[in-house]
């Protein structure tokens, strides 16, 4: 996972202080005051230095990924909530997962139905799984055959109250997602 990630190049994006390794909470976790600001007085266009943005609601999406990544869900909220493509609802779920408000989440996912990122989600979630340690997500991924978003929800739930259940695993699939999402939001943006 992180050397797939590392091979893809952002470096048109000014600020390189997204790609940190940290694994976001389940939760709502603490936003960010630095980064809040940096990109809420940014327009999603500085974000993409000398680099010509194709679709600016792609690029909105990036910038509502950001703030998402650094726990500013209110603003990135506001952000997704604009984007009216499956692509919008897909941040807007993950971060109502995030809140938690579980089913709301669930509502935003099946206004995304099928998105362009979940059979390569699927294949490396599957790849992570059968890596991982046996906890009773683990157990549970194995048997997924393609990516379930209402079924991450309810493991999102199930581990926020019980972390002996996956929470890690869990924290990273939803980074693994965070990454492949955010990818091809860039692409989208600047292709």
């Amino acid at each position: 996972m992180t050397d797939r990630w590392n091979a893809v190049s952002f470096e048109p994006i000014s600020i390189e202080w997204f790609r940190a390794e940290k694994l976001n909470s389940l939760g709502p976790g603490t936003p960010d005051p630095q980064m809040k600001a940096i990109l809420l007085n940014s327009a999603a266009e500085s974000l993409f230095d000398r680099t010509v943005i194709t679709d600016l609601e792609m690029a909105e999406a990036c910038r509502a990924a950001l703030l998402l990544r650094w726990d500013c869900l209110d603003d990135s909220h506001e952000i997704s909530q604009q984007i009216h493509s499956p692509t919008g609802s897909y941040w807007h779920g993950i971060m109502h997962r995030r809140e938690p408000d579980f089913s709301n989440a669930k509502y935003w996912f099946r206004r995304v139905d099928e998105h362009p990122v979940y059979n390569e989600l699927g294949s490396l979630v599957s790849a992570l799984a059968a890596s991982s340690s046996d906890s009773q997500f683990a157990q549970e991924l194995r048997k997924w055959s393609t990516w379930d978003a209402y079924k991450f929800v309810d493991w999102c739930q199930r581990c926020s109250c019980d972390p002996s259940a996956g929470a890690e695993l869990c924290q990273q699939v939803a980074l693994l997602e965070w990454r492949l999402l955010f990818a091809f939001c860039y692409r989208q943006a600047t292709e």
